[in-house]
């Protein structure tokens, strides 16, 4: 069967209705990110946001928000609380066996969840509060009361984000694709839109000419193209499941089947952290007047060799520390075990989670030089060609990553809805006579 179009997707009334709610909740999203939270001088925020982009955590942080960090917004933090709160549940699983083993059992993942949720809330009061702080040190305040103006941008910011919480999880319930990411899929896309007019400007007052702007075109095609194959590449592990005898003499046929082991495991995690941290020098001297902590931030500064060379280092080894949290050769050895499969040539139990381990740590090596070429491209491009967006980076990993899975959710929809018609409406024969199913 093809690949369905475009126009296939609106032809299936189910399929229509989720995207549409989709698209209702992403635009709602959309409107409450420009609605300003009140007390706020929004011009002198502004002026401090405009040189952030990528140096301070105030710029990264407003990356995933689609500005609404820099314009104050009662959604400026958008939904980062709960992302925050996702990642350490996920690593407390690594750390914490009680947490583990709750996430392996569905009544305990529901717990789980519930529990996300209130540290989402608890996050959500912190960010706030220091947002307002922040907010005070630039005599950013537009109303007479301090206290007052620390209380409503709590209660502000803080109602966003859980109103941002549950918009995911509607779209995740009720709409198409994974809420939470499409979110920040948007996010970063109208981040990128002004970014794109911008450069058409550039090459109309020739700051960029033609043939820049065309090997630059080029750069971001191979760019686009070189994530995508690492988003879907993956190694396979052959499995073999050998025969089981059924009763009566009846044999089950052996399968052959494999366990895909993801070049690219960690996702965008190891640029997240790395990025978080390679700012943090400059976060400090962006609020203090101490000469050594001032130049501290001038040598780890964008665009010198050692902010290059510790950025890099620093992906490398999230990737292989994050790939080792969500990925455990033990357990999956063991499952492999109970089920009677195994790889062939090698011994099941701890001879088959050594060999996964040395075949996953193979693997996650040009995964994460990979994601390292892919962070510190947009630095580059930037320096070569002078353009004012990025399209690089941990903003590219997760518009393709999201894309992709987006997409892929769409075509198994209408292929799962196909076959259920195909089942409905087709005959199949049984000893040599027809039924209707």
């Amino acid at each position: 069967m093809t690949a369905p179009n475009i126009p296939n997707f609106f032809r299936d009334p189910e399929l229509k209705s989720k995207i549409l709610f989709t698209l209702l909740c992403l635009a709602i999203y959309r409107v409450g990110a420009h609605i300003a939270t009140p007390g706020v001088n929004v011009g002198v925020l502004a002026d401090f946001m405009q040189n952030q982009a990528g140096q301070t955590l105030f710029g990264v942080y407003d990356l995933f928000v689609g500005g609404g960090l820099s314009r104050a917004t009662v959604l400026a933090l958008g939904i980062m609380p709960y992302i925050s709160a996702s990642i350490i549940f996920q690593l407390a699983g690594a750390v914490f066996p009680t947490v583990d083993k709750l996430q392996k059992e569905e009544d305990g993942r529901k717990k789980i969840t519930q529990w996300t949720r209130y540290l989402t809330v608890a996050l959500g009061l912190g960010q706030a509060y220091g947002f307002a702080i922040f907010i005070e040190s630039l005599n950013a305040i537009a109303m007479g009361s301090v206290w007052g103006f620390r209380m409503l941008t709590v209660l502000t910011l803080t109602t966003g984000a859980v109103f941002i919480m549950w918009l995911g999880e509607q779209i995740t319930e009720r709409g198409i694709g994974n809420g939470m990411s499409l979110l920040i899929f948007f996010s970063i896309m109208e981040g990128m839109v002004p970014g794109f007019f911008q450069t058409i400007g550039f090459l109309q007052t020739g700051i960029i000419t033609p043939v820049r702007l065309v090997v630059l075109i080029a750069v971001m095609v191979l760019v686009i193209a070189g994530v995508i194959s690492m988003t879907v590449a993956a190694r396979r592990i052959p499995i073999q499941i050998p025969r089981k005898v059924m009763g009566r003499g009846r044999i089950r046929e052996g399968q052959k089947t494999f366990i895909p082991i993801r070049i690219n495991s960690a996702g965008v995690m190891p640029i997240i952290f790395a990025q978080s941290l390679i700012i943090v020098p400059g976060t400090l001297a962006a609020f203090t007047t101490v000469p050594w902590l001032r130049g501290f931030a001038d040598v780890f500064a964008p665009g010198t060799a050692a902010y290059y060379s510790t950025y890099g280092v620093l992906i490398i080894f999230f990737t292989y520390f994050y790939t080792s949290i969500i990925f455990n050769p033990v357990d999956l050895a063991e499952n492999l075990k109970k089920q009677g499969g195994f790889i062939p040539g090698v011994k099941p139990g701890a001879a088959t989670a050594d060999y996964i381990d040395e075949v996953l740590s193979r693997v996650t090596l040009p995964g994460a030089l990979f994601l390292t070429l892919i962070a510190l491209l947009p630095f580059w491009v930037f320096d070569a060609f002078n353009v004012p967006f990025s399209f690089g980076g941990t903003g590219l990993l997760i518009v393709v990553g999201v894309g992709l899975d987006t997409w892929i959710q769409m075509q198994q929809h209408l292929h799962l809805r196909h076959y259920d018609d195909f089942m409905k409406q087709g005959r199949v024969k049984f000893r040599g006579r027809r039924r209707y199913m």
